[in-house]
């Protein structure tokens, strides 16, 4: 039967019989129509936030306009092989190539939209560019939607076929003859068609054709990715990924020179010598501890432990393995992580290395080798180095990003035998953590100092874990302070384990989140989300809590210090060692949004160049735009930092071989 047969229906012909333009212009239609309704659905869902904005009409109105955009790209490799339907031989061909196109175009758009609740509940924006990461690695993806959206997952499916054979319907109605039209008038219409194609793609006559910064109309960044459709939301996503390397110049752009003066001019930075011209971040830190031996490093990074869950839910401690351990040394109580995913949190606590609007480094080409981490620096002092991880290692690229840069020996899952519990990120966080305390014994007893990385995996969506460990915090068993209680219990028992042990004494711990576990709010970035905890601890260390606004990128320095290695690096962090007395920052990334943070007062730069202030009430936890205009030197100095670290990538300056002199810090 062929795939355009028709449905008799006179009454449509006139409308819906426009030769070589039948399938595209119905689609354009229907995928508008869907479009719009998918956003009122949402804003209904969302009103709250979006009644809010006091914008709700422009909310509706500026999303047609995306949706145009949307349909555009779309339609425009059909519209532009038009004129092959005014040829005889190929006349057959194209409607039947216009009508597949045409018909998987609008499927598409009807997935991407069924699919955005679920991602919204997630991640409190539209599907992003995290869509597209995600689809590399389809078992953990499909574990997690199977166990933790089971639900949505068959109704998503169910409504997408059944919207699809309604569409396939629509499309067949109207007595369409195959006749075809003249070459004059095809080729007359196909003109104008282009025309109005490229005007409704391009959708404003500035320098520039639009894109999603133009639709960025709120201070709330979940309601600003409504205006967009997903589809459109996506395809930029992926659109942007070939400008890894220029990205932070969406914020604008400073000389060369500059930036690296401001980027440099942060009282913990004045006592090093920055001399190398070809790496113009790299240093010599003399670590201020003093050590006969310098101790092995054991950094615990926790998926997904924000500071809210540090704190008393309900009347009873989520983690209150950690409040005993925060006891005992020291306790970062303002840190703030760079990024909202694993792969930002590793690049900061691991590297040292500030966000940017790209992806992490973590999964960038050009710093797969030869890129300053820890373990690369510690490995040139003669550290063994180890990542042990309870999933797949090669999940979000971390094998090949650690192997390249350090890291001399990889733990997962295939090399953890016998587990107690298995789920769909891995084994439990106890195996982990058994399989991490004989590799330290072993090790120890080796007399080989070590550094190693040890990523949980528990807390994470669909919060699998073994029964009879906790008791639960709330019903039923598979929720986030479940599973925070169960990582927690977990973590408690390792340590319990490491005080007991010999390389206890010989070994610095830092225990730090890598980002929260829902990133969300009415707030152009909320703050209170990127709030994490973090605690050092090991022999001599003294219990204390560390007031000052902290970021992940300080660890890795302070830590160097800590276990008393000096060395040449080109991390930019403050080692909180040296000094404890300077005012702090934080930098955030959140999306497209960067913000300078220092004390309650942030620069928030937007991507389309502008820059807003605002202020955080920490005890409210609420962020507030200020209305003043931002000062240039401060939109300078957050300009700076956020296009350093896209600079030292870009020109491969972040090298862990880069060399320089030793010296001592200017008193």
């Amino acid at each position: 039967m062929s795939a355009i047969k028709t449905i008799k229906a006179p009454v449509f012909s006139s409308w819906f019989c426009l030769g070589p333009y039948r399938y595209l212009i119905r689609t354009a239609v229907l995928g508008l129509v869907l479009l719009s309704l998918s956003r009122l659905a949402l804003v209904l869902w969302q009103y709250d936030r979006v009644e809010q904005t006091g914008l709700l009409w422009q909310v509706l109105l500026q999303g047609v306009r995306a949706d145009i955009i949307m349909m555009g790209l779309l339609l425009l490799v059909p519209v532009l092989l038009i004129p092959l339907a005014s040829v005889r031989a190929m006349g057959n061909l194209w409607f039947q190539f216009s009508y597949l196109w045409c018909l998987g175009a609008l499927v598409l758009l009807v997935f991407m939209e069924l699919a955005s609740p679920a991602f919204i509940l997630q991640y409190d924006v539209r599907p992003n560019r995290l869509f597209v990461e995600y689809l590399k690695y389809p078992k953990e993806v499909l574990s997690t939607l199977w166990f933790g959206f089971r639900l949505s997952l068959v109704l998503g499916i169910i409504a997408t076929v059944t919207l699809a054979w309604l569409i396939r319907r629509v499309f067949l109605l109207g007595q369409c003859s195959l006749k075809q039209w003249s070459a004059v008038k095809t080729m007359g219409m196909w003109a104008l068609a282009v025309l109005l194609l490229l005007a409704g793609i391009r959708s404003t006559t500035d320098h520039r054709p639009a894109n999603p910064a133009i639709f960025a109309i709120t201070a709330d960044a979940m309601v600003n990715s409504l205006v967009l459709n997903s589809a459109y939301s996506v395809l930029y996503a992926i659109y942007n990924l070939k400008h890894e390397a220029h990205s932070s110049e969406i914020y604008g752009r400073l000389p060369t020179e500059q930036m690296l003066k401001l980027s440099l001019d942060w009282p913990w930075l004045k006592t090093y010598q920055f001399s190398n011209p070809d790496y113009p971040t790299v240093h010599w830190q003399q670590a201020t501890v003093k050590r006969a031996k310098p101790l092995n490093l054991v950094i615990v990074l926790q998926e997904s432990m924000g500071a809210t869950f540090v704190q008393s839910l309900g009347g009873e401690a989520v983690t209150p393995e950690l409040d005993k351990l925060k006891q005992q040394g020291l306790w970062f109580e303002n840190l703030y992580a760079t990024g909202t995913r694993s792969v930002r949190g590793i690049e900061a606590v691991v590297a040292g290395f500030p966000p940017t609007p790209a992806q992490s480094t973590v999964k960038l080409s050009n710093s797969q080798q030869h890129f300053t981490t820890l373990a690369s620096i510690l490995k040139a002092q003669g550290y063994h180095t180890q990542f042990i991880y309870g999933g797949e290692a090669h999940f979000d690229n971390m094998r090949s990003f650690f192997t390249g840069n350090g890291m001399q020996q990889i733990v997962d899952q295939s090399q953890m035998a016998n587990p107690v519990f298995t789920g769909s990120w891995g084994v439990s966080d106890e195996d982990l953590f058994n399989t991490a305390h004989q590799q330290l014994t072993a090790l120890h007893q080796q007399n080989q100092p070590f550094f190693s990385l040890i990523f949980t995996s528990s807390n994470h969506e669909p919060f699998e874990f073994p029964d009879g460990r906790i008791t639960l915090h709330e019903a039923p068993k598979y929720t986030v302070n479940n599973a925070v209680k169960y990582a927690d219990w977990a973590m408690g028992q390792f340590f319990r384990q490491a005080q007991q042990s010999d390389y206890w004494q010989d070994t610095v711990f830092l225990i730090v989140a890598d980002h929260d576990n829902r990133v969300y709010g009415d707030s152009l970035i909320p703050v209170d989300k990127f709030h994490i905890p973090g605690l050092i601890l090991g022999p001599g260390i003294q219990a204390e809590k560390l007031q000052m606004l902290a970021s992940q990128i300080d660890l890795a320095p302070t830590l160097l210090s800590m276990i008393g290695v000096s060395s040449c690096h080109t991390m930019t962090g403050r080692d909180f060692t040296l000094d404890k007395t300077s005012p702090g920052r934080a930098l955030l990334q959140f999306g497209d949004y960067f913000a300078l943070m220092q004390g309650d007062k942030l620069v928030i730069l937007k991507p389309d160049g502008k820059s807003v202030e605002a202020t955080y009430r920490f005890r409210q936890q609420k962020l507030s735009i200020s209305g003043r205009a931002v000062s240039q030197a401060d939109k300078n100095t957050a300009l700076a930092l956020v296009q350093l670290p896209s600079y030292l990538y870009r020109e491969q300056k972040n090298a862990s071989t880069a060399l320089c002199s030793p010296s001592l810090p200017v008193n």
